[in-house]
């Protein structure tokens, strides 16, 4: 009990050390510890297959580790997840609610599952507070993707847990439903509602308070997007000119060059040592190109770090 107390008195809704879990003797999630703090938004990204879902189960209850330890809001991961399932929101990579009931039906089963109090003024306080009032007797199944997304974080909420952990919530939807999305998850901060959320876009990363980053099983950064950047120790160059395609072919394998990746009209290309980079940029000597030193944008370091962790495997 001293340690769910410490946890609860430093600010910390996620604490977990050096967790790992395995599936058929193959490594899932290696060595893993992660610290997260109320109002916190942490953004969890990794390529698919990565381990971020088992990472996500583990911390919330339902996955155990195979070893490690760790407190998710106060209660201990290994012996406490039945206290930890009722305080969490848990948002899955697939749509999970009945698409043959209607939105009120489907939060009227939720708020039954978990039992609330005063059940009816919950879920209108629900529908208002999400605007779906015109849609709570529709039937789920003919919803948008943007509507369906409102409904689930909705559902997630009923409870009023005090973390959400939400697995690639924002797949399949559009610019502006993840605007929106994204606006509400930062008025839930703002009321020191946290969340761990996983996403493959680096728009949505940004708009985090802090970062993970996971490949093949192995947590490789966290921090603030800035932190990450630095850390990284990469750089980048921007070019661009006509025939970009001839110069990524003529600058694949060049001293200093370690990725090349195409944004929109410009090429960038990086490495971790500046000055042999630095030296095969100007050897060009090519006025056709324009080439400008900028600094690495967070998806030129995590194409850089899973290419690291792919070289010591």
């Amino acid at each position: 009990m001293n340690n769910n107390k410490k946890n609860i008195n430093n600010h910390l809704v996620i604490d977990v050390s050096h967790i790992n879990k395995s599936f058929s003797g193959k490594p899932a999630v290696v060595d893993f510890s992660l610290q997260v703090a109320t109002g916190e938004i942490c953004g969890f990204l990794g390529p698919n297959g990565s381990g971020k879902t088992t990472t996500l189960r583990m911390i919330c209850g339902l996955l155990i580790p195979d070893s490690g330890e760790g407190h998710c809001l106060g209660y201990d991961i290994l012996t406490e997840s039945y206290a930890i399932k009722s305080q969490v929101g848990y948002m899955t990579q697939s749509f999970s609610l009945y698409h043959d009931l209607t939105a009120y039906e489907n939060l009227d089963f939720i708020a039954r599952i978990y039992q609330i109090p005063h059940r009816k003024r919950a879920i209108a306080d629900c529908i208002k507070t999400f605007n779906l009032t015109e849609r709570q007797n529709q039937i789920t199944g003919s919803l948008s993707g943007g509507w369906k997304q409102r409904l689930a974080l909705a559902g997630c909420l009923l409870h009023q847990p005090k973390l959400l952990l939400l697995d690639e919530p924002t797949a399949g939807v559009d610019p502006k439903a993840r605007r929106e999305f994204w606006d509400e998850i930062h008025k839930l901060s703002a009321r020191d509602i946290t969340t761990l959320v996983s996403t493959h876009y680096m728009d949505e990363a940004e708009r985090c308070t802090k970062l993970a980053y996971i490949s093949y099983g192995q947590l490789l950064a966290q921090g603030t997007v800035e932190q990450i950047i630095q850390q990284s120790g990469l750089h980048t160059w921007s070019i661009s000119g006509e025939h970009l395609i001839q110069l990524e072919d003529l600058l694949r394998n060049k001293p200093g060059v370690e990725q090349i990746a195409f944004f929109g009209t410009r090429l960038h290309v990086c490495g971790s040592n500046d000055e042999l980079l630095t030296q095969t940029i100007q050897s060009l000597a090519m006025p056709a190109f324009e080439c400008t030193k900028i600094t690495p944008g967070l998806e030129d370091v995590f194409i850089s770090l899973v290419g690291k962790t792919k070289n010591r495997d």
